[in-house]
């Protein structure tokens, strides 16, 4: 499964990537709040504004792999606005 942390600015960037990647099927969670070393803190209010977002996409390692090659390219051509990719593994699913 890859993760994907962004902040909320970046969306229609990272679902038009996620499209192109191939992630047809993701959950996506909106308004979320973090902290970051690169991207600072995100808790949605005057102090700190901004929040972010997080998709999870299950899918086999090789789409796996692909996506995390396409969310590289979209910090390089966003300036590490603040995105980041994990990939976790799926020990089973029901």
């Amino acid at each position: 499964m890859v993760m994907v942390v962004y902040n909320e600015a970046m969306d229609e960037e990272v679902m038009e990537t996620l499209g192109k990647c191939g992630g047809q099927n993701y959950t996506k969670l909106s308004n979320t709040f973090g902290k970051g070393t690169a991207s600072g803190t995100h808790m949605g209010d005057d102090i700190w504004p901004g929040r972010n977002n997080i998709l999870y996409v299950v899918c086999d390692e090789q789409q796996a792999k692909r996506m995390l090659v396409c969310v590289r390219e979209l910090r390089k051509k966003m300036g590490h606005e603040g995105i980041k990719a994990f990939l976790l593994p799926v020990e089973e699913i029901t």
